[in-house]
Order: C-alpha cells, then sequence, then structure tokens
C-alpha cells in the first residue's frame, strides 16, 4: 500500500491546561478525502490548525512526507507552503483586489513568476466562475465569491494538501452550493484534502473516509457508506440521529410550504 504522505502520531494539544487534543493517530494517503465531523468543540478546527503550524502542540508529532511540522521550527515556513487552507472567514486583504489578493504569497513567498501566476490564477478563476471579478474588492464579493477566491488562492501554492476548516458556514445556504461544488471538482481531480464540516450530505458525496471526532479523540472512522448506514459507536449514532431529525424536519418545512 503507498506510504501516507501525513503522518499524525499520538498528537496532543492542550489550552490554558485544558487537553483540546488528547492522542490523535491519523494517516492520509495522496489523492485521498477525508472529512472530519463531531459535535462543535470537539477539536476539528484545532487539528487542522495544528497540521498548518498554526498552533503549538504539547505532545506527539506531524510530519509531511517524513519532514516534521513544528511551530516555530526552520521547516515550519516551508512545509505550510505545502499545505494550503482555506478559512471559515475567506481571510482575504480587503485592500486588494482578488488577482492582488491571489498573486501575494506565490510572488512573495515562492519568488514565482508574476505573468505565470497570474494566467494560472486566471484560469482558476475561469472554473471557479469569477474571471470577471479578478480586479474587483473583497467587499464587492459575496460571501459565496469571496470563499471561492480564497479557494483559488490556496490552490495558486500548489499545495500537496487542503485543509477546509467549515468553510460554508459563515454563508448564506443558496451560497453553500456554489462552494461545495469547486470542492467536489477538486475531489474529483484527484487532490489530498481533510474538511471539516458539519454538511452531512455533501460528506457522504465527497469523503474517501469520515474522521469522527469527540472529547479530543478519534472516537470512530470509516468509509462514508458505512460511518452513516451503520456507525459502530453509540456516540457516532448519537450524532448522527440529529442530522437525521434536522434533514425530516426540513423536508416537512418544504413540502407544508408547497416547495
Amino acid at each position: 500500500m503507498e506510504e501516507p504522505i501525513l503522518k499524525i502520531e499520538n498528537l496532543k494539544k492542550a489550552y490554558d491546561g485544558q487537553m483540546v487534543l488528547n492522542g490523535i493517530d491519523l494517516q492520509v494517503r495522496q489523492g485521498e478525502v477525508i472529512v472530519i465531523v463531531g459535535p462543535s468543540g470537539c477539536g476539528k478546527s484545532t487539528l487542522l490548525r495544528c497540521i498548518n503550524a498554526l498552533e503549538e502542540i504539547q505532545g506527539g508529532s506531524i510530519t509531511l512526507r517524513g519532514s516534521e511540522i513544528s511551530k516555530g521550527s526552520r521547516t515550519a515556513a516551508a512545509l505550510r507552503q505545502k499545505i494550503g487552507m482555506v478559512f471559515q472567514s475567506y481571510e482575504l486583504f480587503p485592500h486588494l483586489t482578488v488577482m492582488e489578493n491571489i498573486l501575494l504569497a506565490p510572488t512573495k513567498v515562492q519568488k514565482r513568476d508574476k505573468a505565470e501566476v497570474k494566467t494560472e490564477a486566471m484560469a482558476l478563476l475561469q472554473r471557479v466562475g469569477l474571471a470577471a471579478k479578478a480586479d474587483s474588492y473583497p467587499r464587492q464579493l459575496s460571501g459565496g465569491q469571496k470563499q471561492r477566491v480564497a479557494i483559488v488562492r490556496a490552490l495558486c501554492m500548489h499545495p500537496e494538501i487542503l485543509l477546509f476548516d467549515e468553510v460554508t458556514a459563515a454563508l448564506d445556504p443558496e451560497m453553500v452550493r456554489e462552494v461545495l461544488d469547486v470542492m467536489l471538482d477538486l475531489a474529483r481531480q484527484g487532490k489530498t484534502m481533510l474538511i471539516v464540516t458539519h454538511e452531512m450530505q455533501f460528506a457522504k458525496a465527497v469523503a474517501d473516509r469520515v474522521v469522527f471526532l469527540d472529547g479530543g479523540r478519534i472516537v470512530e472512522q470509516a468509509g462514508p457508506e458505512e460511518f452513516f448506514t451503520h456507525p459502530q459507536t453509540q456516540r457516532a449514532k448519537k450524532f448522527l440521529d440529529v442530522f437525521t431529525f434536522e434533514d425530516v424536519h426540513a423536508e416537512k418545512a418544504a413540502a407544508s410550504a408547497g416547495l
């Protein structure tokens, strides 16, 4: 079997003495899409921030192709360039245009040719339906458009792994679909991705593996069909029951409204 490109072993992370991640073991292979689910506060976003060396860890290790990732290490900056992250809050610079936001890191950090990166950026913006917005400022975009720009910005760094942290959580329901469609397309292209989401239908459609976190630990992990239809732990069953109830309630509401 192919060697994992990302290895997380006995990862521990605490804030003010309170353990948030307590012994996480996870391996990710090239081209694999892993969806991380779990209740609020279980450590999902913290796990992504540790992988991208945005947080210091208190124990264990995270390695990308054998090189250890740790905040403040000499190799952290170089390794972070190989791990693209898309945040819930977009993190676009408001004083820069869409194109300037995208060009900044590849030209300043990676020292790549500006014309070459701009050509690539325009092709990616075209793919996500935003070529006409290249000279617009973030304030002129909808939430869904900002999130698609953030995805293009991450892709232009040519990362080996893409991390998505609740990227639809701040969006209106009608904008969620446009962002999820882009992510589905990336999965079809074979991109390696770790996705934190509350969108269970999306998780079913995109995941090669679903990882369920609770209390800072991996409680269960399985393929999407097995996880969503035959969860093995009572905690996972209880978690999924909440989403099943919400889906049924939404369907009844839509039916009563004549939708």
